[in-house]
């Protein structure tokens, strides 16, 4: 079995990839978008952390968290996440995967792939490389031909606050190119 080992920085910043289990489309569903959401804010009001980039996809999501100065505790925040999306989804009739014994008896749903990826920004160049990957990610993977298209993202707030034209990364624009931190993040 792996020895996960994860990075504790206190209030760093961090890359994050969550997968739904068998990488099954539930995120297509409003409900299951509807539930995420509300489960993400409500985590924030009792554990706060900001979201400095996040786009849901399909079958996963990317987000760029900032944790409080002096906190470390990321992955509390996702077991709550993971298991109140899928208590409510699964009341609200998601359905889940069949699952191992094993999973099982560790407690798993089938909704959820176990664990989750995880990597530390360690600069300013790394940041804005992941922030573009994210809103560029619907685009990568066929789902639309603009991030403007993609309305499950946050590249609409960052529209809207100048960071980005809206037309970023269409038509004739230029493509942003990953290779590099592709390489940093295991994707």
């Amino acid at each position: 079995m792996p020895n996960w080992r994860r990075a504790h920085v206190p209030g760093g910043t961090f890359f994050f990839t969550v997968v739904a289990d068998q990488r099954r489309p539930i995120f297509s569903s409003e409900t299951a978008r509807t539930i995420l959401g509300n489960v993400i804010r409500e985590s924030q009001s009792t554990h706060p952390f900001k979201i400095l980039a996040i786009v849901l996809l399909p079958d996963h999501l990317h987000a760029i968290w900032e944790l409080p100065r002096g906190d470390t505790n990321y992955s509390a925040r996702w077991q709550w996440i993971k298991t109140q999306f899928t208590q409510r989804w699964l009341a609200n009739g998601g359905i889940e995967t069949t699952i191992t014994a094993g999973r099982k008896s560790e407690g798993r749903r089938g909704v959820w792939q176990p664990k989750f990826w995880e990597h530390t920004i360690e600069d300013d160049d790394e940041f804005d490389a992941l922030f573009d990957y994210i809103h560029f990610n619907p685009v990568k993977h066929g789902w639309c031909d603009c991030p403007k298209d993609w309305a499950p993202s946050s590249f609409h707030r960052w529209v809207r606050a100048g960071v980005y034209p809206e037309d970023w990364a269409c038509g004739s624009r230029p493509k942003p190119d990953f290779s590099q931190v592709l390489d940093s993040v295991g994707e």
